[in-house]
C-alpha cells in the first residue's frame, strides 16, 4: 500500500467517530430540550391533581371554571358551577381558577 491509500483508510475510520459522534450529540440535543421538559411537566401536573383538596378554585381544560365540592374514589371530582354539580376526570382539571366564585 502507498502512503495515499494509508491516509485515505484513516480518513475513513476518523470519519464514521464523527458521523457517530454527531449523531449521539444530536439524540442528547434532542433529549434535553424535547423529552425531559414534557416529562417534567407531566410529572408536575399530577402532583398537582394529587394534591387537590375540596374548596380549590380549578379551571378544567374546556375552560370551565368552579369549586371542588367533592373528591370521589373512583378518581373524579365534583365541581360546584354556579350552584350547579358536575362531576368531571380529575385528569380535566387544568389549573388553579381565580374566577370562580
Amino acid at each position: 500500500m502507498s502512503n495515499v491509500q494509508l491516509i485515505l483508510l484513516q480518513a475513513q475510520g476518523s470519519n464514521n467517530y464523527l458521523q457517530f459522534g454527531f449523531i449521539a450529540v444530536m439524540i442528547a440535543v434532542f433529549y434535553f430540550f424535547m423529552i425531559r421538559p414534557q416529562q417534567k411537566k407531566a410529572k408536575e401536573q399530577e402532583t398537582f391533581r394529587s394534591n387537590l383538596k375540596p374548596g380549590d378554585k380549578v379551571q378544567t381544560i374546556g375552560g370551565l371554571h368552579g369549586t371542588i365540592a367533592s373528591i370521589e374514589s373512583d378518581g373524579t371530582i365534583v365541581l360546584l358551577v354556579d350552584r350547579i354539580r358536575m362531576k368531571f376526570e380529575k385528569s380535566a382539571v387544568q389549573g388553579l381558577s381565580t374566577k370562580a366564585e
